[in-house]
């Protein structure tokens, strides 16, 4: 039996699911750093999404920790290096929210396409139904040029919805040569970049941009961006300056720098559709996260 503290919200049917193993499982959501760090020496495992961020000094307090578990794709919020060094695994939940992630991408690239959050926008405030329609005719997805930044487990999700709708679809990975998809083709950065478009961003937490100022410069006139992935994977200044001279068309973002608290200017843009990092917020994503998280805690306490 294992004594498992869950510090983000999970599923109550994944804290129901550790308890019916006979594991002893403690919910203490909304902890401060310091709180933390003085409550996690007596636990065995620690269950994380992205709000909490587990760094050296809280993994230097975990005395008994066997195992940190992210429910999510990405382990950027934790010291995971350090934890290993400290004999501590550390494992995430990558399959579980993909196809959620995927969905919103589609989600967003049809709002911005459409005009459909604009238009909704528009009517609630009371504008005419005629200049509406008038103003917000829009483009089919279909016969477009996707371009996917990471053709990972969530890209390879996006592609197959995208390829479903009738779109060409084209990929640029550092680390993948083959996506194992005979419909998606693997190009440079660069020829990703001059022929999408539409590009949706699907990277790991990064030191740096992934599209700047001379990334966009090199975009077709009229470019959509998609960021589902990370924050700081895009210059929102160079988004927002290519924004407003029309050289992309327009934006759909879930995730953004300074969260919880994003750029005004980005989050109102008139070409922008936004969501408060939404993407794998689904019913189905948080069940299929709490079974892995469960099976990831039988596995390492068995």
């Amino acid at each position: 039996m294992a004594k498992i503290l869950v510090c983000d919200k999970i599923s109550s049917e994944a804290v129901d699911k550790l308890k019916s193993l006979g594991h002893n499982v403690d919910v203490k959501i909304g902890m401060t750093p310091e709180e933390l760090t003085s409550t996690i020496p007596s636990f065995d495992a620690m269950i994380v999404r992205s709000a909490t961020k587990v760094r050296k000094p809280i993994i230097d307090s975990a005395e008994n920790l066997k195992v940190i578990i992210r429910g999510g794709v990405g382990i950027d919020n934790i010291d995971y290096e350090y934890a290993r060094s400290k004999g501590i695994q550390v494992r995430n939940t990558p399959s579980a929210s993909s196809p959620s992630v995927a969905e919103m991408a589609i989600g967003h690239m049809f709002s911005v396409y459409r005009n459909i959050a604009s238009a909704n926008w528009r009517m609630q405030k009371g504008d005419k139904f005629k200049v509406i329609k008038k103003e917000s005719q829009g483009k089919e997805l279909a016969n477009k040029i996707l371009g996917i930044i990471g053709i990972g487990r969530i890209g390879h999700e996006l592609a197959k919805r995208a390829l479903g709708l009738g779109m060409t679809v084209i990929s640029y990975d550092a680390y993948i040569d083959d996506p194992g998809m005979p419909n998606v083709k693997m190009v440079s950065m660069d020829e990703l970049l001059t022929n999408s478009d539409i590009i949706s961003l699907h990277v790991p937490s990064m030191d740096k941009r992934v599209i700047g100022k001379e990334e966009i410069g090199k975009m077709k006139e009229g470019v959509v961006i998609i960021n589902t992935s990370r924050g700081g994977s895009v210059d929102e200044d160079a988004l927002l300056a290519a924004l407003n001279s029309e050289k992309v068309l327009g934006a759909g973002i879930d995730v953004f720098i300074g969260e919880p608290e994003p750029k005004p200017e980005l989050i109102n843009h008139p070409k922008v559709t936004v969501t408060p990092h939404l993407g794998a917020s689904t019913k189905e994503a948080q069940a299929r996260i709490g079974e892995e998280i469960a099976s990831i805690i039988q596995e390492v306490f068995s």
